[in-house]
């Protein structure tokens, strides 16, 4: 979604991460009580290769701040994960079918898409959905969704672009033909606006903020398409297999950063802002387009046969079939692990 807010870190790992065994750890020649006193030591010494931290991406999207925070605020188990910060979800993307990334956060049907394509990931928690933070800015002479007609609109090149365009269109009872596509970055889309080049543009929060102020509004947000715009917390499925302890540190470090937000929602958006370029009063408005998943709810959405995220999902993967994004319905099954967020509940109850 959101692209270079807060500056590129980098995706590979630390270097460092696999350590040959010590030296010393074959048989000597010594005589048979030193050999035994050199294995009990040897066997501290000769230990299981120290494993590097699960890497986890995340984008530029204030969505995924939690992850962020929980890293900023020393709450997230450093020798189990660290959180690589990207400039955007092509590059996580990217990252993590390199082999850099061993999780990220991505939107569902980025994750339809990735999966789709033969990437094998798994679901592992609900992050946040929009609630009105993505929008339809227009000209102040569009005045109803009808009027569309024969306007250029800009649009970004990603899928979320592509959803809340096929939305409005359903909404304002048009064809795609009834209209002209102008693909562009969403930094371009002021100055096309303001040259009346196209009439509308499919935005987001916190860059519409300048296009407000220069006098065009909103026609149409993700209010209106609930559920179609969800971020989600992706695991390579190997990763799941062989290191669970990491992964309970992720969506361990996942709910410290929300609880934090929750309970000193100024502090943390007096953190966070800087980093996007924002006050803290406009993080906190930025915030305001978005609801966040509890541990409980997005546990709750992940279970079932089929699980309920799956009523939202099969809606959004009719449209990217019909958008020829994606070839074939989702297996939900074969696409959601619940054991990390069970386990995490569980975690939580204890006494």
């Amino acid at each position: 979604m959101q692209d270079g807010a807060r500056g590129w870190s980098g995706p590979g790992r630390e270097s460092g991460g696999w350590h040959a065994p010590r030296p010393g750890c074959g048989r000597s020649r010594l005589t048979r009580w030193l050999l035994a006193l050199g294995l009990s030591l040897g066997l501290v010494a000769c230990g299981e290769p120290v494993k590097p931290p699960l890497a986890v991406g995340v984008n530029t999207w204030v969505g995924y701040d939690p992850l962020v925070l929980a890293r900023d605020r020393g709450l997230a188990d450093a020798r189990q994960l660290k959180v690589v910060e990207l400039i955007s979800s092509a590059e996580a993307l990217r990252n993590l079918r390199n082999g850099l990334l061993d999780a990220a956060a991505l939107t569902l049907d980025e994750t339809l898409r990735l999966v789709d394509s033969g990437f094998d990931v798994r679901i592992v928690a609900l992050l946040d959905t929009s609630a009105g933070a993505d929008m339809v800015l227009a000209a102040p002479r569009i005045t109803a969704l009808q009027k569309l007609r024969g306007e250029s609109i800009a649009v970004e090149e990603a899928t979320v672009g592509a959803l809340m365009l096929e939305r409005l269109l359903q909404k304002a009872g048009l064809a795609r033909t009834d209209v002209t596509v102008v693909q562009m970055e969403a930094t371009q889309h002021m100055t096309a606006l303001l040259s009346d080049r196209v009439a509308a543009a499919i935005s987001y929060a916190p860059i519409d903020g300048p296009i407000r102020a220069a006098g065009f509004r909103s026609i149409f947000d993700s209010r209106e398409m609930p559920g179609d715009i969800v971020d989600v917390l992706v695991v390579r499925t190997e990763v799941l297999k062989q290191r669970p302890k990491a992964v309970d540190a992720l969506l361990a470090a996942w709910s410290a950063g929300l609880d934090v937000m929750r309970l000193d929602p100024m502090g943390a958006a007096a953190s966070l802002a800087p980093g996007a370029d924002l006050s803290a009063a406009q993080y906190q408005a930025v915030l305001g387009g978005l609801r966040f998943y509890s541990p409980e709810e997005s546990l709750a959405q992940l279970q079932g046969d089929p699980p309920k995220l799956a009523r939202q999902g099969d809606e959004v993967a009719r449209l990217l079939i019909d958008l020829k994004l994606l070839s074939r319905p989702p297996r939900w099954a074969g696409l959601i692990d619940t054991a990390p967020a069970a386990r995490a509940a569980r975690a939580g109850q204890a006494p």
